[in-house]
């Protein structure tokens, strides 16, 4: 009874009709358009940004031993790594990893899709890694997760916050390119929000990027995670359905009423 009252005592929205909940929605949707295309205004910007070039050799304890900061690029073209509070001192060691950080690990995506735009995900803590082993064991998790044994996170400004850090690297040189904390990472798990922080973008033809970087057309380069090294594309009725949906369905109604009118 206690909390039906309090569920009474809330404030809520007027209750309308079908017609005038429709038109509410349609203002709104206004807005939300207006904030997607600022969202990709200022993806825009970030891949203009400056790159700052990295001198210093940082140092990485992986799975299989010592490791560079090129290295965890695995040959990719870019790299984001995200800066996650599990070691001594952090509350919920060692059982847990920090409770936001863990809230954002059990959001990201497939990274087959980053990797499939030459982009790789990585994360860094300052715990042994036998104690990461064993997290990402407990909790499902994937992504490639290192120890940090040196200055990283103090140079990069994620020692005392979360944080993601964008790098791509030409040849053996690598850059700095942006950087995504505080509540910045609440929207961070997607492909997407991944792809649109780094220098090259989503890599399709739609964004206004500088001359000469890849791009392809977009939708084409979408596959199932298990799939991108059993085909070099996706199956033309796929690029079909996604790149003309209602063209796509009238085909297929067409072609299912010639197969009837055959049998």
């Amino acid at each position: 009874m206690e909390k039906g009252k309090e569920h009474l005592a809330m404030k809520t929205p007027p209750i309308v009709s079908q017609q005038e909940w429709e038109a509410a929605r349609q203002q709104l949707l206004v807005k939300e358009k207006a904030l997607m295309h600022a969202r990709d205004a200022m993806a825009a910007e970030r891949r203009r940004m400056p790159w700052m070039a990295i001198e210093k050799q940082y140092e990485f304890d992986g799975p299989k031993g010592k490791v560079s900061l090129l290295d965890l690029f695995e040959g990719r073209r870019q790299l984001i790594i995200y800066r996650a509070f599990f070691e001594p001192g952090v509350f919920g060691w060692p059982e847990h990893a920090c409770r936001g950080c863990s809230l954002g690990a059990d959001q990201v995506a497939h990274l087959a899709h980053l990797n499939a735009r030459d982009t790789t995900l990585a994360y860094a803590s300052r715990a042994p890694q036998a104690d990461i082993a064993r997290l990402k064991a407990r909790m499902g998790w994937e992504m490639p997760w290192y120890t940090m044994t040196d200055s990283f996170d103090v140079d990069f400004g994620v020692d005392q916050w979360h944080g993601h850090n964008a790098f791509i690297r030409d040849g053996d040189k690598v850059f700095r390119t942006y950087v995504i904390n505080s509540r910045g990472d609440e929207a961070m798990g997607t492909t997407w929000s991944y792809l649109d922080m780094t220098a090259l973008g989503r890599q399709e033809a739609w964004e206004d990027s500088p001359e000469g970087y890849p791009q392809t057309p977009p939708y084409k380069w979408w596959n199932w995670h298990d799939n991108y090294n059993a085909e070099t594309a996706p199956h033309p009725l796929w690029v079909d359905i996604l790149t003309d949906p209602e063209g796509a369905a009238a085909r297929r109604r067409e072609a299912e009423a010639k197969a009837c009118k055959c049998e």
